[in-house]
């Protein structure tokens, strides 16, 4: 990758927030694992569903968060059927879920004990930094592998994952003060950018 191509690399993150970029090698080691990526997506869109559930179950007198979310556990529904449907199409087979170590170490993160509307808070930081996180792998996906209708298919994913990060970080500014969200939301994302270095690189996983 040419210095220019990194700088719009970074720029690209830097406008989701995030304070650094994925290790380019990344979308090629994906490409390779192509069945091992696409079992972690299916469960990765599964597990958005799950945490849009939990928070409508949670705090079900915030009428307006649950007339938001209502629809994306059906969106992220629909994308867990879209990657089985990529899968069956080209013979691949779904794998057992893997222990997801990148979002463990943000819920560890997680202020722990507070007020119901304090926990709201790092719960929709949470969700805000995944969607954020998963957009900017989308995006890379969709640049750098050969397949070219896997590329169109993942810029769906891409846009999609965008409007749900944008989504959350409204919703917390919503229910907090907007000072807060915003001191909070920083220190997530350096939290996010020291969890990215520990990580191993895998090509098998979205996060």
């Amino acid at each position: 990758m040419s210095n220019t191509e990194r700088e719009k690399e970074l720029r690209q993150v830097q406008m989701l927030g995030l304070k650094l970029p994925t290790d380019p090698r990344w979308a090629n080691l994906a490409e390779k694992e192509l069945e091992e990526i696409l079992t972690d997506h299916a469960y990765c869109e599964q597990k958005a569903a799950t945490s849009c559930i939990s928070l409508i179950q949670g705090y079900p007198e915030k009428t307006e968060m649950v007339k938001e979310l209502a629809p994306i556990v059906t969106e992220e529904w629909g994308h867990f059927r879209m990657v089985l449907h990529e899968m069956e199409k080209r013979g691949l087979q779904l794998g057992r879920q893997r222990k997801d170590e990148y979002v463990n170490k943000l819920l560890q993160f997680q202020k722990k004990g507070g007020s119901r509307e304090e926990r709201l808070l790092e719960k929709l930081l949470t969700c805000a930094l995944i969607e954020a996180r998963s957009c900017e792998r989308f995006r890379l996906l969709s640049l750098h592998i050969k397949d070219e209708a896997l590329r169109g298919w993942y810029h769906k994913f891409m846009v999609a994952e965008a409007g749900h990060y944008r989504l959350f970080i409204d919703l917390a500014k919503r229910y907090n003060n907007e000072a807060l969200v915003r001191q909070r939301w920083n220190e997530y994302l350096e939290r996010e950018a020291q969890i990215m270095k520990e990580l191993e690189l895998r090509g098998d996983r979205m996060h």
